[in-house]
């Protein structure tokens, strides 16, 4: 099997450009004249390394060659001429740039047409456009367009200390603010040269969970949802909501920011076995209640495939890669499983199979927490940072998050992070050319993919 691509971004350094390609088993780099960088695309090999790559070409202006798509990734329609991550931008006159207009990837032929949703939405999300090309109700084709919140997060944390960027570190996305926190935090014991104590460790992870768990009940209420059955939606927010609320008790704050600390906080573990042991119970009913009935299997069965084949063709992680059959998880691992994590999949790749997992790894989640609830430790508030390159893994809500660090004088000369989102956004329109266009807010939420996570 070949190794999968995790990352790939750029690094400007004093007289070049270094061009970091991360694999699960090895890293690559690149150096590329800065007068003339030009890079070879991998996108014949590794399907969604054109994201990367036309990142990549609007942060630095680093022209890939060899790719199948070189149009912009971030830059949008009157994006300012300017190469954000650049070392000679200083961020203080941006002004908008020439009118570009976009070309989507379309379907000629008769009788197509094309349908356009978005960028802004009935609801709360942030914005993405979603672009089909039609024939009657059949999805011939989606291109997905994001990226419209360009939040300069990377150009910000450079020359910032790690405790400057923590605050903007846990809110890049609010669904896995917990698990950024947890990169960041094993970034810093690296570069601290600190040990990761077991009971501060348990005490995190436990807060993982709780948010794995909070945003899956919420996904298995908005999945019925989107197939017609809103009281699924009302009953599992409920639940959800109490999971929040838990997490305010316990880390002072209901989607856990700053609750990733030097110290294991105080709360009170009988109030939360006896929180667990009464979810359980809830979402059990839930469950039960779902199975019976008929008319929403008949939705969610046979919907938004995406095959195991083309899970691993597009590297995909967390739920979307699991329900199609692909057992990777970062969890899997001799700590994780001390504690009683079991890898869950399914195989059929639907949208059945994303809403059953997410219930079995509830109920794992539950077991962990369990098994979480410790004592105190703490670890050491040093100053003292080894200049150098530092990576972290974590499983999110969403899947795989990897964060990149390279420190400079105790200070942070390049940071750079790949949401789950960022992948899995990519394998999406893959699950589409089944189904009519009545079941894209379906088969999307049961991706439920971040926006934000993506949008840097």
């Amino acid at each position: 099997m070949r190794d999968r691509l995790i990352a790939r971004f750029g690094i400007e350094n004093s007289d070049n450009f270094e061009v970091l390609t991360i694999f699960d088993k090895k890293i690559d780099r690149e150096i590329l004249d800065k007068n003339n960088p030009i890079l070879d695309s991998l996108s014949s090999k590794y399907s969604t390394a054109v994201w990367f790559e036309r990142k990549m070409r609007d942060d630095f202006g680093i022209e890939i060659k060899g790719s199948f798509d070189n149009r912009p990734l971030l830059r949008h329609e009157r994006f300012p001429a300017i190469n954000p991550l650049r070392k000679d931008f200083d961020g203080k006159r941006v002004e908008f740039g020439d009118f570009k207009p976009y070309k989507y990837e379309t379907v000629k032929g008769d009788g197509v047409f094309q349908v356009s949703v978005g960028p802004i939405h009935a609801g709360i999300i942030e914005p993405g456009h979603f672009h089909f090309s039609q024939s009657g109700e059949r999805m011939l084709h989606l291109e997905v367009r994001h990226f419209y919140t360009y939040r300069g997060i990377e150009k910000s944390l450079e020359g910032k200390d790690w405790f400057e960027c923590k605050k903007s570190i846990e809110r890049i996305s609010g669904n896995e603010s917990i698990a950024y926190q947890i990169a960041w935090f094993d970034i810093f014991t690296q570069a601290t040269q600190q040990e990761y104590p077991v009971e501060l460790k348990k005490y995190h992870c436990m807060l993982l969970e709780f948010e794995r768990v909070a945003h899956h009940l919420t996904d298995i209420g908005f999945i019925p949802n989107d197939a017609g059955f809103g009281a699924a939606l009302a009953y599992a927010s409920m639940m959800a909501e109490d999971v929040r609320e838990m997490l305010k008790k316990i880390c002072s704050h209901r989607f856990g920011f700053e609750g990733v600390d030097f110290e294991v906080k105080g709360y009170d573990k009988e109030a939360v076995l006896k929180f667990v042991d009464e979810l359980q119970d809830k979402i059990e009913w839930f469950e039960d209640w779902i199975v019976d009935i008929p008319s929403l299997w008949d939705r969610f069965d046979t919907t938004g495939i995406l095959s195991k084949k083309r899970a691993l063709k597009y590297g995909t992680v967390g739920v979307v890669a699991r329900a199609s059959g692909v057992e990777i998880d970062t969890r899997n691992s001799e700590f994780y499983k001390s504690f009683g994590f079991a890898l869950q999949s399914e195989k059929s790749g639907d949208v059945s199979a994303r809403f059953k997992l997410r219930i079995k790894e509830i109920y794992n989640s539950i077991t962990m927490i369990r098994n979480f609830i410790g004592g105190f430790d703490e670890v050491e508030k040093m100053v003292d940072f080894k200049d150098g390159e530092y990576m972290s893994f974590v499983e999110s809500s969403i899947g795989e998050l990897f964060m990149y660090v390279r420190f400079k004088d105790n200070l942070v000369e390049r940071f750079y992070v790949r949401d789950p989102s960022f992948i899995n956004w990519q394998s999406l329109y893959l699950m589409m050319e089944r189904d009519i266009i009545a079941d894209f807010p379906l088969i999307n939420k049961s991706c439920d993919l971040s926006y934000a996570g993506c949008d840097l």
